[in-house]
């Protein structure tokens, strides 16, 4: 039996004076897909934020397997470690695609062939294998991305949190890029992504969670494959 990932109860968070992010209830399921939806202004990118502890509600509860999240930064950094969130336009580090893929495991203690043998294998997952060597510069927007991805999944999280993960991929790997996250919630990780693109829940048997100003509307339903 699933067990819940993430519980929000009355968060409330403001952004500025215009906006507020505000979540009444929602309840997140390890190992399951859910997709965010919603206009631009919504509140995707705020809750992403606040699922990956980088922002604290001003109000409310967030629990996180089963573990109440404070205002102590230890205790948040701890729990973050399980946590890795892709943005839209991810930062990359100076140097080459190794170099940016290794930083994480080095703060884990990482090194050696182990090192390089979940490198090897998170690029050859999202599609670079044999990218290791290219210096980011050299990188496209799609393949920025991607090397964001495998960045995120060489740290092996339980969850992993996309901001628009494809709109800057090439449309022919956006199926194997689909694939992909379907094949990492089938071996326990929980996938939060928003999205514009109205199909792409249905592809992936996400849970549709929709957001207008900053509200959650309704709980997440089932995202209905394209006819």
């Amino acid at each position: 039996m699933m067990k819940a990932i993430y519980t929000l109860q009355n968060i409330q968070l403001s952004r500025g004076t215009t906006f507020t992010l505000q979540v009444e209830r929602l309840e997140l399921m390890g190992g399951g897909i859910y997709a965010l939806s919603g206009p631009n202004g919504a509140g995707k990118s705020t809750l992403l934020g606040v699922m990956a502890m980088l922002m604290l509600p001003d109000s409310g509860a967030l629990h996180f397997a089963g573990k109440m999240v404070c205002g102590k930064i230890s205790e948040r950094k701890k729990l973050r470690r399980q946590i890795t969130l892709v943005e839209q336009t991810p930062y990359m580090f100076e140097g080459n695609v190794f170099q940016n893929l290794a930083f994480g495991l080095r703060l884990r203690g990482t090194r050696g062939n182990q090192q390089r043998r979940l490198i090897v294998q998170a690029l050859e997952d999202v599609g670079l294998g044999g990218f290791d060597g290219r210096n980011v510069r050299e990188l496209s927007r799609g393949e920025t991305q991607r090397v964001a991805l495998a960045r995120a999944l060489v740290l092996r999280p339980k969850v992993l949190l996309l901001d628009e993960p494809t709109v800057n991929i090439d449309d022919k790997r956006v199926s194997a890029f689909e694939e992909l996250l379907i094949k990492l919630s089938q071996q326990g990780m929980t996938i939060v992504f928003s999205t514009h693109d109205p199909d792409q829940p249905g592809r992936l048997g996400a849970e549709v969670i929709r957001l207008r100003e900053g509200w959650v509307e309704d709980a997440p339903e089932r995202g209905l494959s394209p006819a």
